[in-house]
């Protein structure tokens, strides 16, 4: 006769109710968050084609790009307090809705104006994703095993990469003029509109609380509670004033802002660096550009794994972050090598893939039950300037250098003081207990 849960060692009893709700929630989160990077970073492969069509300059695309970060740090305090209103469920499906019909619209941009106000009005419609999905997480699993299903998650950011890469340059080569319509407006309509059946799917599918979860024992709920209960007495921040008053919470921002200016120095650029290494075909640039992400997909599971086997956090973060710094200084070397390129931003992607999910083990170590989803948010919010700052200062720099190396060498500068500020935090607060 099989074991029931009840009769299982605590530890085996345990990994089984872990086991299955990573299975049960995960894949859907999994799949929509790769959808919610490649709406974002498809815009790195419209350029190749978009900017020549419409006449925009790279400081155009840089600005228009970055406002759509402009628009989530605005709006993502808000959109998590929504959240704790509404519950995740319903929230998480209408963003998604939103969104997937926004981006679907870029087909439409015609001139700067339209631009930037498409990419500003997709950064509100998404900018509680994240941050609200970090807070569902936090409801589900305790600090010890975050790491692991944190990095789960958030393995869609490079998956995006290794899916939208060749998908996103077969449709630039491929779909052209047909149905009367530019390639690049047919990826954005290709790749926007199953957001909208995804949400859809999150709304008859996902559980707001472990309290909803009908697949889940009585004893299996009341060993999640008590874990996550516990978990809450050690915290420190309560309030917003204490946010606002925490010296560690601005730390977090500071750290927050250098692992955005990584992950979005290569969601945006990329393509361009790549085809200014001298590779000309959209396909091979998709292709190509697979490779730094696939790389960051192996590498972030296991830095989430090291750090939850060995309840560290600080050198699991501050090891990528410098990584990061690394590859984008080697792209910047010798921008016409198509070697050095590939190698420096497969560095850079590795330390940046791995630095987002073991940064958000952090804040969760300070903030306490009820100021969660809006800390959470605000520090979300103001470190994803970093994401404006990136495509817009390459943008400049290219359009006023005719380079991208300066501006290279600068983010990775801050990206590498980032790493070091990661340092300054409290190891017995940020490592598990």
């Amino acid at each position: 006769m099989s074991q029931t849960i009840e009769s299982l060692p605590l530890s085996e009893a345990s990994n089984s109710t872990y086991r299955l709700i990573t299975w049960r929630l995960m894949p859907l989160l999994l799949v929509s968050y790769i959808f919610a990077h490649l709406d974002r970073i498809n815009i790195g492969f419209a350029k190749l084609q978009m900017s020549a069509d419409l006449q925009f300059s790279d400081t155009v695309y840089g600005l228009g790009a970055g406002l759509f970060f402009v628009a989530y740090a605005l709006f993502g305090v808000p959109a998590n307090m929504v959240l704790d209103k509404l519950g995740p469920r319903r929230w998480i499906a209408f963003m998604m809705v939103t969104w997937g019909l926004l981006s679907s619209a870029m087909l439409l941009i015609e001139s700067a104006q339209g631009f930037y106000t498409l990419r500003f009005a997709l950064g509100v419609a998404e900018a509680g994703f994240f941050p609200g999905i970090l807070v569902y997480l936090n409801r589900w699993f305790p600090a010890e095993r975050r790491a692991s299903v944190t990095a789960l998650f958030a393995i869609a950011v490079p998956m995006a990469g290794v899916i939208g890469g060749p998908l996103s340059g077969w449709i630039l080569e491929h779909l052209q003029g047909t149905a009367g319509m530019k390639s690049w407006q047919w990826m954005f309509l290709l790749e926007g509109l199953p957001v909208v059946l995804l949400g859809l799917l999150v709304l008859a599918r996902l559980d707001d609380r472990v309290e909803d979860a009908h697949w889940l024992t009585e004893d299996q709920k009341h060993a999640l509670r008590q874990a996550l209960h516990l978990e809450e007495a050690g915290k420190q921040i309560s309030s917003w004033r204490g946010i606002l008053r925490n010296s560690q919470v601005w730390l977090l921002v500071a750290i927050y802002f250098a692992v955005m200016l990584a992950v979005n120095t290569l969601a945006f650029w990329m393509p361009t660096l790549i085809h200014g290494s001298g590779i000309s075909r959209d396909s091979n640039i998709g292709l190509l550009s697979a490779l730094p992400y696939l790389a960051g997909c192996f590498f972030m599971v296991a830095i989430g794994r090291s750090s939850d086997r060995y309840k560290e956090r600080r050198w699991h973060l501050c090891m990528p972050i410098l990584m990061c710094a690394l590859g984008l200084t080697l792209t910047g070397l010798q921008p016409q090598s198509p070697l050095l390129v590939i190698v420096g931003l497969s560095i850079a992607g590795m330390g940046a893939s791995s630095a987002l999910p073991m940064f958000w083990q952090l804040p969760p170590a300070y903030l306490a039950g009820p100021i969660l989803a809006p800390g959470l948010a605000l520090i979300s919010s103001l470190g994803s300037v970093a994401a404006f700052v990136a495509p817009y200062l390459i943008g400049w720099m290219r359009d006023n250098t005719h380079s991208a190396s300066l501006a290279l060498y600068l983010l990775s500068l801050v990206i590498a003081l980032g790493g070091v500020l990661v340092l300054r935090t409290s190891a017995a607060v940020v490592n598990p207990r």
